[in-house]
């Protein structure tokens, strides 16, 4: 080689070709940057994301605080129970300089149930409550700031009069169960044991509640289910707002060199960043709406601020699962849609749907329940199967509805031209409006298939009394009020404003005098004294003055009647009372032997019964009265008329509405969540709708100007938006019907018990009619200023 020879230059080493994992998250976050910075248009469909993807997760993060709302509540109303952890379980505990007497004088007023205690105590440190700081001097009570504001408002006098004490503090949130609950905590300087005071030593029930039956427990699983089922999707739904002006704008960046892959994953960052984005306006929502939780009460629940803290488990699961759902529901919508340089096609409206793989899902979720979900009666519930047969089979039935729409709105034609507007927007693309009412069909269909399990099991947890509500509406008993005290504590019911009758009685035990070995039974019944009128309530009496005795038979009972007659000796002495305090007295030679008969409360009386001119009720010894009222409901306030006599003769008188039907409280609160529940469902869901339409509303806003550029009035546009939303929801509404029907008579069948009702959706196919309307009224505002002529500008 020689000098003037030059090497060749070495070519420039080639840059390494970037991986698969750089260009996923370059194309990841240019999507996230369309999405941030895309302009008024891609700020709104970002923000109409994250609002609807916030609202599904703070009801999520609702859902998932309520296990710690239930520990803190319970917590609180066990702190405050009596302690019962001792030997001293089943009496008074002992006397000493921290023990305090005290008597329930919880009460009723306008249905609402207003919780009190009176107290005295014994010595210098007594045990207080949690909540207050020292016992309330007599004639002086702490009441709970609900309770305070009730005293305070206006036309509350009857509550005022049946608590006469002055208010000398506030109870703090640590004694209350919730910020809604009225409770009072009264001081008393006559209050011992013989009138009635109970002594404890403490406070603190560490005993656990009774478990769930296996039928309540198939409730309360169906209830999660059904109320967080349409969240899930509603969040699948709203990542999908605003998908036809995305597809548009991919379609441009195909135009300029951008494959398939790579418009599907800046789709997926858009998604992405919309639902993260949502995860803070959810995370926001549920703290600002937390501060005002207490100040809302929905079916007499309510709950403290800081009882709302999300199970962290819980919650790290929102955080993950919300934008993986976002990212998948774009890439499985994706799948659907071809976008190239020039345009968009969807391949969906070539085809159409199909229907073989959407109908095995909710026929495999019941066959998942028929095979695995049987519920025993004394057997463990095992929760998975009923989950998970319900969530496939309601999943399922929003599978259904995008087919069933569409196969319906591609038969219609013809008709009035607001009609037509809006089968022809189904037509061009029902996917959307399918998504919208997904919500409703799910929730509706969850709720027919609760409302069927709650009227099979009815007869389980609602018992009959046997009480008779015609014959007397309240009843009240009272251990405390004896001698004179007792016939005046009835002619005082007697003269309350509004009551009619008053089947007002002493009774006293009465047995046979003698001397008796320890395993030998004393012959006992009782005596029952009062006025002639009263007595033929309790007995089927004919012929009665005043002075007359009766011995009375219980019905159909051979065994208790012999025993009766051991006791009721006709012109013999019996022993009234017990203890140290007993009298004699000779049942009168001519006492008539009748048939006893049950009394307004359904019990029957039987034994020795006298009129108050036979005996002195006032000397018998330690009698106690019954009283059982009938009111004019006419009078207003007449119960509470009533009730404030009851706590003027004695505060701790136990004082009932005689009622029918009664009610397992386990059973009731599990109703009670699900209408709470459902109240906030059925909201989330009538928000979703709103937001859906309001973006389909903004995606076709050039096309309404146009349409009235042309002379379309806006009434026949009104219209059309009713008909668009109204056609999806009946058909949704038909497909929860008949989904929620067959999922209902599964379980009914699971639990052993029978369908009672089949009409029961008709309630909520009415909920589902009053949200169209709902939904279109909101909508008419922004349809009109969408109509005006400045839609038509263009860039």
């Amino acid at each position: 080689m020689t000098l003037l020879e030059e090497k060749p230059p070495a070519a420039p080493p080639r840059p390494a070709s970037p991986s698969r994992g750089s260009v996923t998250f370059r194309d990841l976050g240019l999507g996230i940057r369309f999405a941030a910075a895309g302009g008024r248009e891609g700020w709104i469909r970002t923000l109409l994301t994250a609002v609807g993807v916030g609202l599904g997760v703070a009801l999520l993060l609702l859902a998932s605080s309520v296990p710690h709302l239930l520990d803190a509540r319970n917590a609180r109303e066990q702190a405050r129970s009596e302690n019962r952890a001792s030997a001293y379980s089943e009496t008074n505990a002992p006397k000493s300089d921290s023990s305090v007497l005290r008597i329930d004088t919880t009460t009723e007023y306008h249905d609402r149930t207003v919780a009190g205690f009176l107290m005295r105590a014994d010595g210098s440190t007594p045990v207080l409550p949690p909540g207050i700081d020292r016992i309330p001097a007599p004639d002086t009570m702490v009441v709970s700031p609900a309770l305070r504001e009730l005293l305070d408002e206006p036309g509350n006098e009857l509550l005022r009069e049946r608590l006469p004490y002055e208010i000398t503090g506030t109870i703090r949130d640590a004694g209350l169960s919730s910020p809604g609950e009225l409770l009072y905590y009264a001081g008393s300087d006559t209050l011992t044991p013989a009138n009635g005071g109970h002594r404890i030593g403490g406070y603190g029930d560490d005993r656990r509640g009774e478990p769930l039956p296996p039928l309540l427990i198939v409730l309360v699983i169906m209830v999660c289910v059904v109320l967080l089922a349409p969240v899930a999707i509603f969040i699948a739904t709203a990542v999908r707002f605003g998908g036809d002006r995305r597809d548009r704008r991919l379609a441009a960046l195909r135009l300029v060199g951008a494959d398939i892959r790579t418009t599907r994953r800046i789709a997926a960052g858009e998604a992405l960043f919309g639902a993260l984005l949502g995860l803070l306006f959810g995370l926001a929502f549920f703290l600002v709406g937390r501060q005002f939780v207490g100040a809302v009460e929905i079916w007499d629940v309510s709950a403290f601020p800081a009882d709302l803290a999300p199970d962290l488990r819980l919650a790290s699961l929102i955080a993950v699962a919300v934008p993986l759902t976002a990212v998948l529901v774009t890439l499985v919508a994706m799948r659907s849609v071809v976008i190239e340089p020039l345009g968009v096609v969807r391949r969906g409206r070539e085809r159409g749907r199909r229907l073989w793989w959407r109908l095995p899902v909710p026929l495999a979720g019941l066959a998942v329940l028929a095979l695995w979900g049987r519920v025993e009666e004394y057997a463990p519930v095992n929760p998975f199967p009923i989950t998970a047969g319900a969530v496939l089979v309601l999943f399922g039935l929003a599978l259904l509805l995008p087919w069933l729409v569409e196969a319906c709105v591609n038969r219609l034609r013809g008709g009035p031209v607001p009609w037509q507007l809006a089968t022809r927007r189904l037509q061009l693309s029902s996917g959307a409006a399918s998504r919208a009412v997904s919500g409703v069909t799910v929730a509706v269909a969850g709720a027919i298939a609760l409302q069927m399990l709650f009227a099979s099991m009815n007869a389980d947890f609602n018992r009959m009394t046997g009480a008779d509500p015609t014959r007397a509406q309240f009843a009240g008993y009272s251990e405390d009020v004896t001698g004179e005290a007792a016939t005046s504590a009835i002619e005082q019911f007697r003269a309350t404003q509004g009551v009619e009758v008053v089947i007002g009685s002493v009774e006293a035990y009465a047995s046979k005098p003698g001397d008796y070995a320890e395993d030998e039974v004393e012959p006992t019944t009782s005596l029952t004294v009062g006025t002639c009128e009263t007595l033929r309530e309790l007995a089927r009496i004919g012929a009665c003055e005043d002075g007359d005795t009766f011995v009375v038979h219980p019905p159909g009972d051979k065994d208790m009647t012999a025993w009766v007659d051991a006791t009721a000796r006709k012109g013999e002495e019996v022993e009234i009372g017990y203890g140290n305090k007993v009298m004699r007295w000779t049942l009168p030679a001519d006492s008539l032997t009748v048939q006893g008969r049950e009394d307004p409360m359904g019990e029957t009386h039987y034994g020795i019964m006298a009129t108050t001119g036979a005996i002195d009720a006032g000397k018998v010894p330690g009698a106690t009265i019954t009283t059982q009222i009938r009111v004019d409901h006419s009078v207003p306030d007449v119960a509470e008329h009533v009730r404030n006599t009851a706590a003027r003769i004695d505060p701790g008188m136990r004082f009932v509405t005689i009622e029918s039907v009664e009610r397992n409280r386990q059973y009731a609160s599990i109703q009670t969540g699900l209408q709470v529940g459902a109240s906030a469902v059925l909201l989330l869901i009538a928000l979703s709708m709103l937001v859906s339409q309001l973006e389909q509303l903004r995606e076709r806003r050039r096309l309404l100007s146009v349409l009235v550029a042309f002379g379309t009035r806006r009434a026949t546009l009104g219209w059309s938006v009713l008909w668009q939303t109204a056609v999806p929801v009946v058909l949704g509404l038909a497909v929860a019907v008949a989904g929620g029907l067959g999922l209902g008579a599964m379980l009914v069948h699971l639990i052993e018990k029978e369908v009672s009702d089949w009409w029961l959706f008709w309630p909520m196919a009415g909920v589902g009619g009053a949200l169209i309307l709902l939904v279109t009224l909101l909508s008419l505002p922004p349809l009109w200023r969408m109509m005006r002529p400045d839609g038509l500008r263009t860039e």
